[in-house]
């Protein structure tokens, strides 16, 4: 017969450390394989010459349609700012952002996304958006929309605890 009262001190065993160290490891576990899965898919997808990282800023400045600083975009995607001011020289470099000294303050600079970048962008996405999609079909939507929160959630902790 089960007592009608649990005891104070003895956890349920879904709540035992051990269970949920296993829970955590294999979350992360997953959640890094398919990052890492998935980067591949998208690198091969995209335009010639273009990187996830290229895209990732393109997408943003065009996302928000604003120019930002280099800082801010160092920020934004949790880099260190030489690392942006790499991607950022090698996307002027393809004319894909336009690069600006801040008329008030000349030791900064301001970062745009050009038309030709906008076409690169769009091409990306045109480029792998069947292939993500497919994936989505696969797994099913409804599963994916119930996913979304929680993935959403995780990503939120993880960048306030990343600082």
């Amino acid at each position: 017969m089960r007592p009608l009262v649990s005891e104070p001190d003895r956890p349920p065993a879904s709540d035992k450390p051990q269970t949920h160290d296993r829970l955590a490891a294999s979350l992360f576990a997953e959640v890094l394989i398919a990052d890492q899965l998935s980067r591949n898919l998208i690198s091969k997808a995209l335009p010639r010459g273009m990187q996830i990282s290229h895209f990732s800023v393109l997408n943003l400045l065009a996302h928000v349609n604003e120019e930002r600083t280099p800082a801010q975009l160092a920020q934004a995607f949790h880099v260190t700012r030489g690392a942006m001011t790499n991607t950022l020289s090698r996307l002027e470099w393809a004319g894909h952002v336009h690069i600006r000294p801040d008329w008030d303050d000349a030791r900064r600079k301001f970062v745009s996304i050009s038309p030709a970048g906008r076409a690169a962008r769009d091409a990306a996405i045109a480029a792998f958006m069947p292939l993500i999609g497919e994936v989505v079909r696969d797994i099913g939507v409804d599963r994916v929309r119930i996913a979304l929160p929680v993935l959403r959630e995780l990503r939120i902790r993880l960048e306030g605890s990343g600082d």
